[in-house]
């Protein structure tokens, strides 16, 4: 019982921390572009969480049997240069309140994932949070026509999580051989090389970014991929990803709000039906 309660207030914490690095990257996106701030934003994590190990002498994480260290790449570029390209496009072309709803579904995925491919089983109330969740996509997808928004914003913001959950399902299984600092910082050094080989075309935007957006960005690294991601893969470690990714999916609420009140965005009635059956799902879904 304790290992549960620990592991969902890692979740929820790491939520907090994604909610509030969702708001930034927005701000940071109204002239970069979506693979330029993401570039920078991992190339300061991984620095980071490189000068990290190097403190807690955590470095030996790169002499692992390579299969473990070829899973984490995947992972890596899965989770934050596939994935997070669409989710940032997304961001640049619909806004928070409307690509988050969407982008929340990851843990639909990730359990799916989780029964195919690790032998999890799956309760009567997990498959209900689950058909709420794609009513909500639904919701939020008929939403979108209506108001004629961007249906190409709405393809990246649905691609996004399906990427995202198969990051979670391989790092889920390196849980159980790497220790989750070592295995939150490999995923986030790998990622900065993955997305690298976009460098030679957006290396003179990142040369033109200012004071006010690095400071942003950094922020964005910070919150997102160093808090927030040691905080959910330190939770997989606990209770696995059919609980951690419900939990954390929670974000919607607080990056929606967040959203509101600092950006101003205004979103409709549906999008907030949307919003609530995304958070009625998730919440059947964790209770796992």
């Amino acid at each position: 019982m304790q290992t549960l309660l620990l592991g969902t207030t890692a979740a929820l914490a790491s939520a907090f921390s994604w909610a509030s690095s969702t708001i930034m990257i927005r701000v940071g996106l109204r002239r970069l572009s979506p693979i330029g701030a993401n570039i920078f934003r991992l190339y300061v994590a991984s620095t980071l969480f490189l000068i990290i190990f190097m403190l807690t002498g955590n470095l030996g994480v790169f002499k692992l049997p390579v299969r473990l260290l070829i899973l984490a790449f995947i992972s890596a570029q899965f989770g934050f240069v596939i994935g997070d390209y669409f989710y940032f496009n997304a961001l640049k072309r619909m806004g928070v309140s409307r690509t988050v709803p969407i982008t929340s579904t990851y843990p639909l995925w990730a359990i799916l994932w989780a029964i195919l491919f690790l032998g999890r089983s799956v309760k009567p109330h997990v498959i209900l949070g689950a058909v709420l969740v794609v009513l909500a996509i639904i919701i939020v997808k008929r939403a979108e026509e209506q108001e004629h928004a961007d249906r190409l914003g709405f393809l990246f913001a649905f691609i996004a999580p399906i990427s995202w959950s198969v990051a979670i399902t391989i790092m889920d299984y390196l849980t159980k051989s790497i220790p989750s600092l070592q295995l939150a910082g490999a995923r986030m050094i790998f990622a900065a090389m993955g997305v690298s080989m976009f460098l030679p075309r957006y290396g003179r935007e990142l040369k033109e970014i200012s004071r006010k957006e690095a400071l942003v960005l950094i922020g964005a690294a910070v919150f997102g991929l160093i808090l927030g991601q040691y905080l959910f893969v330190y939770s997989v470690s606990l209770v696995g990803s059919p609980i951690a990714a419900p939990v954390s999916a929670i974000n919607p609420v607080i990056a929606s709000l967040l959203a509101v009140l600092l950006l101003k965005e205004r979103p409709s009635a549906r999008i907030f039906e949307g919003l609530i059956l995304a958070v009625m799902g998730v919440v059947l879904i964790s209770l796992g």
